[in-house]
């Protein structure tokens, strides 16, 4: 039953795609809300003014960030995670931090107090924090250790917590973002910087949110419209960050996501607890291949860090999905997460790397106590 009616939910989304999104930054010179390639020009002149405002970083030559993920989990995690915060901020290179999503483990209250909390918390980095939603902070909350909640109502309290002004980040120095508003998924966002185009995209664990709630053997109308539309809204921003990277010949283009979608760690995988990221997938690749220059996706979920290709010619990950177009390009990096969430990911872009090169960012491990 739960197969026939995923692959149902994936041929809605299949057929979704197929009557076509509407016109993105990058996309035919419309922008995300339907204003034109304009109002991502004026971002960004916003973008340089918030920055300017921030530690003063802006005229430096190499750009730096830091990548967190699957955080804090558990008491202990979160009794030290006000000293993460503050590692991070001691840190003179980063300017900007991305959280990969999941700001809790799945088995503890999806309240709105621990919400408030957390937005608190990544409100005192220094710097921008761009936040892409995980799936322990809305989609697993109808587990009973969770609270029992409704993951949708839950969802709409996380958007109105970490995102209620779309278009700005967190944090204590926040800067202007183009995010995917007009279509209702603040959280999807893009930026650009040192010739590399950012981007998160809102896809998370739990087969990206089509895995039945407890007590149920299938998804709910509401949950599959949810999924439905949002994994839509991803492929639609992943396509217009690639466009927008072709656009200003970026050399490399990151993107930042919470689902794992080449779990290592999954001994028992099976392609119907994995198959709405098929979708996800395909875009990546059918875009990587296009662009030409490097791709960096950064995701959690696994909790064990990883760096890997995973979908050159030969990966068990183009036969495990069946797919046949291989994508060379993409280069994934897990965070380490839960219990392993002791170090952080700083990233910089390389200034020397060339349009083509797989090695537009470097980056050290660095450990958070």
């Amino acid at each position: 039953m739960r197969t026939r009616h995923a692959l149902a939910g994936l041929g809605a989304l299949t057929l979704c795609l197929s009557l076509g999104a509407p016109a993105v930054a990058g996309q035919d010179g419309a922008g995300q809300d339907g204003t034109g390639r304009d109002q991502v020009k004026e971002q960004a002149k916003d973008q340089r003014q918030v920055q300017a405002q921030g530690r003063g970083k802006g005229h430096q030559r190499l750009y730096t960030f830091a990548v967190i993920g699957d955080t804090p989990y558990g008491a202990e995690m979160i009794a030290r995670f006000p000293q993460d915060v503050d590692r991070i901020n001691a840190d003179k290179d980063v300017q900007l931090v991305m959280h990969v999503g999941d700001i809790k483990n799945g088995s503890s209250p999806c309240s709105d107090a621990y919400l408030t909390w957390m937005r608190g918390q990544l409100d005192r980095l220094e710097d921008p924090v761009v936040l892409t939603p995980g799936d322990n902070e809305w989609t697993d909350c109808h587990r009973p250790a969770a609270g029992g909640f409704d993951p949708l109502e839950r969802l709409a309290k996380v958007r109105s917590v970490f995102y209620p002004q779309p278009g700005t980040t967190l944090g204590k120095h926040p800067m202007y973002v183009n995010a995917q508003t007009s279509l209702g998924f603040p959280e999807n966002v893009m930026w650009s910087r040192a010739e590399v185009q950012f981007a998160t995209a809102h896809v998370v664990g739990s087969n990206n949110g089509f895995l039945p709630w407890t007590g149920r053997t299938t998804t709910t109308p509401q949950q599959l419209a949810e999924a439905v539309d949002r994994t839509a809204a991803a492929v639609t921003h992943i396509r217009a960050t690639y466009a927008e990277a072709r656009r200003t010949k970026a050399k490399a283009v990151v993107i930042g996501m919470q689902a794992d979608m080449f779990d290592v760690t999954q001994k028992a995988w099976s392609l119907d607890t994995n198959s709405a990221f098929v979708p996800v997938i395909k875009a990546l690749t059918e875009e990587s291949n296009r662009f030409g220059g490097a791709t960096y996706l950064l995701d959690g979920d696994s909790h064990v860090f990883n760096d890997d290709y995973p979908l050159t010619a030969g990966s068990v990950w183009l036969q495990r999905y069946g797919l046949t177009t291989p994508a060379p390009r993409i280069h994934r990096i897990t965070v380490d997460g839960e219990a392993a969430a002791d170090e952080y990911l700083s990233m910089t872009v390389d200034p020397k790397a060339k349009k083509g090169s797989r090695d537009v960012l470097v980056y050290r491990r660095v450990p958070l106590t």
